[in-house]
């Protein structure tokens, strides 16, 4: 006998995503862009939170929206929950704390994790949209204070800034991928003992075998973190084995 149980409105839906309050491109690749998923995935829009109170100001006051947003998400029957913005792993305890799945919040919850695998003497790089903004409570989120990291952020780039910061409507995909590359490039540069590369900016994604293949180091990005987590809730029996 086969039982099936509700509980749900809709079902079948792994992945929820808490978006930010924007109107810029997302493109396939971006966290945003429902095409870029293999599997369903739901979204919620925290109204109000635009990339200027979450990157530039860090205000506190969006932490009861955000966690009211995962709520329901876990309502609707979402297996496991992420957000828009990697910045939002200042969030990252207490929106967890808040519901009974996992939450996700930022791509830097990947840093500790990468740095492991990299061992003592290579360092993760790091691609921010806005590397000022990052701060010691971001690294305590995503349990960083031990990892050995190199930053690179995107403010010297007019393109990805004016629609990722300050969120115009239209974007040059083309000068975008040149700058990311460019981006990518100065921190190995600069940073000799860089061993992989994690982006923070979910809107990177789209970039990311663009700067692997110019680097020639590995790239991980949200889309990798939720791939990661999602397939543990679509786990598949293997082909018995033939003798």
């Amino acid at each position: 006998m086969t039982l099936a149980y509700g509980g749900f409105t809709n079902q079948g839906q792994v992945i929820g995503i808490l978006m930010l309050d924007t109107k810029f491109p997302r493109i396939p690749g971006d966290v945003g862009n429902a095409f870029t998923f293999d599997f369903p995935v739901r979204y919620q829009t925290v109204v109000g939170a635009n990339p200027t109170r979450v990157v530039k100001e860090a205000d506190p006051a969006l932490l009861e929206p955000f966690i009211e947003g995962a709520k329901a998400l876990e309502d609707a029957g979402c297996s496991a929950i992420t957000t828009s913005c990697g910045f939002l792993v200042m969030f990252q305890k207490e929106m967890a704390a808040a519901v009974n799945v996992p939450v996700l919040t930022s791509s830097l919850l990947q840093v500790p994790f990468v740095a492991s695998m990299l061992g003592p003497h290579k360092k993760v790089g790091i691609l921010t949209a806005r590397a000022s903004s990052l701060t010691e409570k971001h690294f305590r989120g995503a349990g960083m204070e031990n990892c050995s990291f190199a930053i690179q952020g995107m403010e010297e780039y007019p393109e990805f800034t004016n629609a990722f910061i300050e969120g115009h409507t239209v974007l040059n995909v083309e000068k975008v991928r040149e700058e990311m590359v460019d981006a990518a490039k100065k921190l190995v540069r600069e940073n000799s003992d860089v061993g992989a590369i994690v982006f923070e900016c979910t809107n990177m994604p789209p970039f990311a075998y663009d700067v692997q293949q110019a680097v020639g180091l590995p790239v991980f990005d949200i889309v990798t973190l939720v791939r990661y987590v999602a397939m543990g809730f679509l786990r598949s029996p293997f082909a018995p084995k033939r003798l």
